[in-house]
């Protein structure tokens, strides 16, 4: 699975905020307000190789040992799911919805 690096700052098309990359060599790949995400990596995190372009809605949280955090992602258009370690400035009121969303 590729891994391409991105930082780019983008729009959250679910909430409308604006969205910086994350400091020291992380990259975000959801809205660290409403934790929305969108379809756009197909094979690999920054592939952006995905024709989809549906929104992701966070379905529920996990914990993994070796990344924290981690938010469990569906597509509303394709249903397909993804798996997004959650980022340090997240909104953690936002990540308890949605553990109890599912």
């Amino acid at each position: 699975m590729p891994f391409v690096a991105r930082q780019e700052p983008f729009a959250c098309e679910h909430c409308g905020k604006q969205v910086m990359p994350l400091p020291r060599g992380s990259y975000r790949n959801h809205c660290p307000h409403c934790l929305w995400s969108k379809h756009v990596d197909e094979a690999g995190p920054g592939d952006r190789a995905s024709l989809c372009k549906g929104l992701m809605e966070p379905q529920a949280i996990d914990q993994e040992s070796s990344k924290g955090w981690v938010i469990i992602h569906r597509c509303i258009v394709c249903r397909k799911e993804s798996r997004n370690k959650a980022a340090p400035d997240d909104d953690m009121d936002a990540i308890s919805k949605a553990s109890s969303i599912h």
